[in-house]
């Protein structure tokens, strides 16, 4: 179940900001709004719903803002961090709460000083920097944590983007893996302390998603017979999805974890926890992108709306091709003493304020009525948005960033 902003918190947010936006000035809307109790309640939803022995980790990389770690820290078990900056962003909020430490290319400065602050598991994805772990653990007298990322030799199940089962520069081979494992238990200064076995991201099937677990602790549990292991964790990353082009076709939590329970009731080993790192299923449904139209034009028989903001601001439409879904909010404001340009019954690209082609957020979309003035709100704009952009290109002016708390806040 995903949890959205009630479209009237919205409406009202949108509202409030164009109030003041026009007395500062009169320039367009721009902003990304969230809502931090729906952040917050889903969060909530999604641990509580987990069977025993399982842990839920927030995968800032879906969205590192401030609020939303400060949200969620008292919410999930601990964060998963992918660079020495998003653990620097955990340690202000929460200076104690667990984090695991992943990524492909850990430099040395990078490890180290994520071993000084203390993390509590790092994701080791090759050999190489496997050796550099047990390094720099050993420069300051410690043992460090880790988990060898694997990436399998199976088929999985269709998602947006594929991680493992195939040629990718993330995890160690599954055919090379005796030796990481036996180098791993040769190293003085690492522990390891289980595998992490992310493959997919942005599954929609939670029964597949569930047998796709399976998978991974059945091959958890040979590699620990063959090799004598005694571990603690078994971690099957994130890759719970969200459905951009189709919104009401979502991943459905409580399937999933009534599926993981029977999967855990099969293959469970005794005393080993399992962890989960979703983000994107976190974050997306409780932010929105909200843009005035600036302008309406034809050109070569298409109709294209222009807004103030664009993929500088929201990368994710362009990047992944697809038209990101939005809503209309009409604003009857209209300061200019000529006509107001308008559509209906029409297909309309929404094209971004960048001097290049490929800023377009929705393609060909059909609307029963959009003007000059009016405001799109972009919806599952709370993760994979604002911090994966090109903020500067062309130096245009920065989105406002709002905060709701509740219907009045």
């Amino acid at each position: 179940m995903i949890v959205s902003m009630n479209n009237v918190v919205a409406h009202k947010a949108v509202a409030a900001y164009m109030d003041k936006s026009k007395q500062a000035g009169g320039e367009p809307v721009c902003a990304f709004i969230y809502d931090l109790r729906a952040l917050r309640e889903h969060a909530e939803r999604c641990v509580r719903e987990l069977p025993d022995g399982c842990q839920l980790f927030y995968a800032m990389k879906a969205n590192p803002d401030e609020q939303f770690l400060k949200c969620l820290a008292p919410i999930v078990h601990g964060f998963e961090a992918a660079s020495i900056g998003e653990i620097r962003k955990v340690r202000k909020v929460a200076p104690h709460i667990p984090v695991i430490f992943g990524g492909p290319g850990k430099k040395d400065s990078e490890i180290a000083e994520a071993l000084d602050r203390n993390v509590t598991l790092l994701h080791a994805e090759s050999i190489h920097e496997l050796r550099r772990i047990s390094m720099l653990a050993s420069e300051r007298d410690i043992a460090a944590s880790i988990l060898l990322r694997v990436n399998v030799r199976s088929v999985l199940p269709e998602a947006t983007l594929t991680m493992a089962g195939r040629p990718t520069q993330f995890g160690i081979d599954e055919a090379e893996l005796p030796d990481a494992i036996r180098l791993a238990q040769s190293l003085p200064n690492v522990v390891l302390e289980g595998f992490h076995l992310h493959s997919i991201s942005n599954n929609l099937d939670a029964r597949l998603h569930a047998l796709l677990i399976a998978t991974y602790w059945q091959r958890v549990k040979d590699w620990s017979r063959t090799f004598g292991l005694s571990i603690k964790y078994v971690n099957v990353g994130g890759g719970f999805g969200i459905s951009y082009t189709d919104p009401d076709r979502q991943f459905e939590w409580p399937v999933f974890t009534h599926e993981l329970q029977q999967v855990l009731a099969e293959h469970r080993m005794p005393g080993v926890q399992l962890l989960c790192e979703p983000g994107r299923y976190i974050a997306a449904a409780c932010g929105y992108y909200a843009v005035e139209v600036t302008d309406i034009k034809r050109n070569h028989g298409k109709n294209f709306a222009i807004i103030r903001g664009g993929s500088h601001h929201f990368r994710l439409p362009g990047s992944w091709q697809h038209s990101h879904p939005f809503e209309i909010i009409p604003v009857e404001h209209w300061p200019y003493p000529f006509p107001r340009t308008a559509l209906y019954d029409s297909e309309i690209t929404v094209a971004g304020e960048l001097c290049t082609p490929k800023d377009v957020l929705a393609r060909e979309v059909k609307v029963d009525r959009l003007r000059i003035g009016d405001v799109l709100l972009f919806q599952f704009a709370g993760a994979y948005g604002w911090t994966i952009s090109s903020h500067d290109f062309l130096s245009h002016a920065h989105p406002e960033h709002i905060y709701l708390e509740d219907d009045m806040d």
